[in-house]
């Protein structure tokens, strides 16, 4: 190739942001195809599971209800003890704990232990989803790859992205709303650098999981009989919006409810999940004495994607007895909605392990059944489809439960791909999400970060902080005194090396506390006391100090409460051995750098 005709690969890639690290994109491609084939193992052997309830005679589900949830439960809660504490739980919150805390460091046996635990509570029946799960197993996956090959915490955290958009793109069949799922939730970064790596990894991955099942068809067959949508039900979709945002709330909080009485309540934590199934293996008896249902499984039961597809059918609203078939589905509609959210509290709340996407679309799809049915028997719109409420309530309630509606919208038009509801069903999602943000300022997701003491925002700039670190600031070093020198010390020091805060330690290098600028200032509008003064007195021990690991959203939050230009920089080894000062202005010149490079 003549000189001319030479690509500027270097200059290509500097320009795409990857730089050195082009490699990202090819890795995407690997992340992609291996966790398909991870997760596609990990929906066979759920629905393997599940098949042991179909083909069950009937006089035997009345001890295999309780007793298959308790065993799968029991399971899961050894390999979670034993294997990874971090596997309890909807796995979503750690993924994002790992991004803002850990520098996009999962390990992998949390992914191994996550996998197994998730198929032991779902396949028994335990109520819960797919999404968490594989989000945390495919976030594991590329995490660890990230730290093998040794790439910087962007990079990890990158690579942590493919890992979970694959995991989405190849369990729902959505890759595009797995490639948003990881923009507008984990990472909330849309820089080209990204998203690239990003798409890649949802790409490969949902060719790979077409290739695995032979097949490339929605999760959800509406069929030709889904009816069209009707302009004049806007209103009516406004007020299905209201109301899915509502449940979400109920839902969420229902859900954060149970974890804290299980955590009150003093057993060992491998019991706690058997007990939150025995509950449930008693809530399905009770629907089954009472309701009678012609199939083998609860329908809040597992994932309930058959139950769903049923709500997404014409014939399911049809089957009802023409005399008072309204209320009779009304009713169902409703029952579905309690149990399910029940179901998952106690399944989750006590310590299972699996999702909330699943039951979040489910809740939707009972509610958006039920709104529907009433509008169309009251006559306001009399050839509405409560299939089509069914389907927009699912939308509506995962963007209110998440506060993510792009996701939302675009995961239940990839499960289902009617382009006829999209109009009201990014109406519904939006109006949820409102509903849900005033409320409640956090998602199902941050509030359990909240309540760990992270708050995650909403800017960019945000991102780029939690992705650096006080390691990443050139610190500046300190001047150590002691609490019994004079004050005058501190002013010939002062004088002498041009520095205005002062380290003091023991007489070990243990910190005590710093004397800021400030401090001396104000102590020498008494200059002849100065003599007399001793450090100690004018030493503050109120201050808070920072690690080297510590991200600098975190340090920047410490430096809005407390008005000093410095902070002292400890040693994690726990001998308080003073390693610097971060000072405010080198934390913001360190914060412009990276955003030169966004």
């Amino acid at each position: 190739m003549s000189r001319g005709l030479r690509i500027p690969f270097k200059g290509l890639t500097a320009t795409l942001g990857f730089e050195r690290h082009w490699y990202l994109v090819l890795l995407a491609a690997g992340i992609g195809t291996v966790t398909a084939v991870v997760a596609w193992a990990f929906m066979w052997l759920i629905h393997f599971a599940a098949d042991l309830f179909k083909h069950a005679p009937q006089q035997s589900l009345w001890w295999m209800i309780p007793l298959l949830p308790m065993a799968g439960a029991l399971i899961a809660g050894v390999i979670i003890h034993f294997v990874a504490r971090e596997a309890k739980g909807h796995g979503v919150p750690e993924v994002l704990d790992a991004i803002n805390r850990r520098k996009g460091r999962i390990k992998l046996r949390v992914s191994i232990g996550k996998w197994t635990s998730a198929i032991f509570t779902i396949g028994s029946g335990g109520s819960a989803g797919a999404e968490g799960p594989i989000v945390q197993i495919g976030s594991g996956i590329g995490s660890s790859l990230g730290r093998l090959i040794g790439t910087n915490p962007q990079g990890t955290t990158t690579l942590l992205g493919c890992g979970a958009a694959a995991g989405i793109a190849s369990v729902f069949n959505a890759p595009i709303a797995g490639i948003f799922f990881v923009l507008e939730i984990l990472l909330r970064d849309f820089s080209l650098r990204t998203f690239t790596p990003i798409v890649i990894a949802s790409v490969f991955s949902a060719v790979t999981t077409h290739w695995l099942a032979e097949a490339n068809e929605p999760i959800f067959q509406l069929g030709t009989d889904f009816g069209e949508f009707l302009p004049g039900e806007i209103p009516n979709y406004v007020v299905l919006g209201i109301i899915c945002g509502l449940v979400a709330i109920a839902f969420t909080k229902s859900l954060y409810w149970t974890e804290d009485l299980y955590e009150r309540i003093k057993l060992h934590p491998i019991i706690k999940p058997v007990t939150g199934a025995a509950l449930l293996g008693g809530l399905g008896l009770c629907y089954f004495s009472y309701f009678k249902p012609e199939q083998a499984l609860p329908p809040f039961f597992s994932n309930g994607y058959p139950v769903i597809e049923q709500l997404l059918s014409a014939e399911f609203y049809q089957s009802f007895n023409q005399n008072d078939a309204a209320l009779q589905a009304v009713t169902v509609l409703l029952a579905i909605c309690l149990f399910k959210g029940v179901a998952t509290c106690l399944t989750l709340g006590s310590g299972g392990s699996g999702g909330i996407f699943a039951p979040s679309l489910m809740l939707g799809a009972a509610a958006g059944g039920a709104v529907g049915t009433v509008l169309s028997a009251w006559g306001w719109i009399p050839q509405a489809s409560a299939a089509h409420y069914a389907l927009v309530g699912m939308a509506a309630v995962v963007a209110a439960t998440t506060h993510a509606p792009l996701t939302a919208i675009l995961i239940v038009y990839e499960m289902s791909r009617s382009y006829q509801v999209i109009l009201p069903l990014m109406l519904a999602a939006v109006i949820s999400t409102v509903v849900a943000r005033l409320i409640m300022t956090d998602s199902i997701y941050t509030l359990k970060l909240r309540r760990r003491g992270v708050r995650l925002g909403a800017m960019s700039d945000l991102t780029i902080l939690r992705r650096l670190t006080v390691s990443d600031v050139p610190l500046v070093a300190p001047v150590f005194v002691h609490p019994e020198e004079s004050a005058q010390r501190l002013l010939e020091l002062s004088e002498r090396t041009s520095v205005n805060d002062f380290v003091v330690t023991d007489r070990n290098d243990r910190y005590l506390g710093l004397v800021t600028d400030a401090d001396l200032k104000e102590a020498l509008v008494y200059r002849e006391a100065i003599p007399l003064l001793q450090v100690s007195e004018l030493q503050r021990n109120d201050l808070p100090t920072v690690t080297a690991d510590e991200t600098l959203d975190v340090v920047l939050d410490k430096f809005s409460r407390y008005d000093v230009h410095s902070l002292a920089v400890l040693d994690e080894a726990g001998d308080r051995a003073v390693l610097g000062l971060i000072t405010r202005s080198r934390l913001l010149q360190r914060y412009q750098a990276a955003l030169s490079t966004v």
